[in-house]
């Protein structure tokens, strides 16, 4: 089908509002999730299959039905300290799932993935902000698995013809507007839900992890991203390298650094809530700043990020944290 889509990962978090965002351009995203971190409550916009991607079966099945013309690609364990502790499981799921799924994409003929990959592939970074040509030297299993892939993906198209979009993200923030899809993770490692989670009393108090670093109050400065923006620069770069027969490579942020005190503040305003948080050291392998050099994405797919105030992304966070369960109904 001309319009269709395959998401891998589609129940998850940044795939959700992904699926969305295709749904209002007018493709038909057909969601592949095993829920082992996804929600089936957060696949409204088109069909589900729960599966793996590394089941060569269910891939078929799904390619022979659907006849996806692209692939959007989430599917992946994305928790930084686990993939230190437990680095197999990142290699295996990470690596060799996004391996069977190439190998489907060829066997069906579907030559184009937008591919959800990270500015942890940067490593401790030399520069700031980061642009794309900066040189990869991953500190974390996790990182490694991201810049495995991309590697991957060069030599797809090099040897098939595959074309693709890496995506670097820096942080997703925020959740949708509309609230019908947001940030649901289990455990939740994310600096502005644990905060709205201390709000909430779902903490007893939040730790910063370092406040010493060479940054103008001391904790650490990350580029906040807000998932709607990140959704709608996968369907740019999707209609870009459909047209184009191009692959690309490109960070996803705005440009701007906040710190972790920046972050409590915000919250602390929106809110009218003081925070309980406790300091703490430093986290290995944490650099001081994570700032995006952003100007290729907007050139290259004239995307441009409607979410542009931190405070705009933590509302949408909030509000969907307090709404979250008429939405949830005690569904997985």
């Amino acid at each position: 089908m001309a319009n269709t889509v395959l998401v891998t990962g589609g129940a998850g978090y940044i795939g959700s509002h992904t699926c969305k965002a295709l749904s209002l351009a007018g493709y038909k995203p057909v969601t592949l999730d095993n829920l082992v971190y996804g929600h089936k409550w957060a696949v409204k916009w088109g069909p589900f299959v729960q599966g793996d991607i590394s089941d060569a079966d269910i891939l078929d099945r799904i390619f022979a039905e659907y006849a996806p013309r692209a692939v959007v690609h989430f599917a992946a364990f994305t928790y930084v300290g686990e993939s230190v502790k437990n680095p197999a499981k990142y290699y295996q799921n990470n690596v060799s799932g996004t391996i069977a799924l190439l190998n489907a994409m060829e066997r069906h003929g579907c030559k184009n993935i937008i591919f959800s990959s990270s500015c942890a592939t940067y490593g401790m970074p030399e520069t700031m902000p980061i642009p794309e040509d900066h040189p990869q030297n991953p500190n974390t299993p996790y990182g490694w698995s991201k810049f495995m892939i991309e590697r991957i993906l060069k030599d797809f198209d090099h040897a098939y013809l595959m074309k693709h979009a890496v995506l670097r993200y820096f942080n997703a923030a925020g959740a949708d507007p509309d609230m019908q899809t947001g940030e649901d993770h289990d455990p939740e490692t994310h600096l502005i839900p644990t905060v709205i989670q201390t709000v909430l009393g779902h903490r007893e108090y939040f730790e910063v992890y370092g406040t010493d670093y060479p940054t103008p109050d001391g904790t650490a400065i990350r580029d906040y991203i807000h998932v709607t923006d990140l959704a709608d620069a996968h369907v740019l770069a999707l209609n870009f390298i459909i047209k184009s027969g191009k692959s690309i490579c490109l960070n996803l942020g705005t440009g701007c650094g906040h710190s972790v005190l920046d972050i409590i503040n915000a919250v602390e305003n929106i809110t009218g809530d003081a925070i309980k948080f406790k300091k703490a050291g430093r986290r290995n392998g944490d650099p001081p700043v994570l700032v995006a050099e952003a100007a290729t994405a907007r050139l290259v797919l004239g995307w441009k990020p409607e979410f542009t105030r931190l405070e705009s992304i933590i509302e949408s966070s909030w509000n969907w944290h307090l709404t979250h369960h008429k939405y949830a109904s005690g569904i997985k």
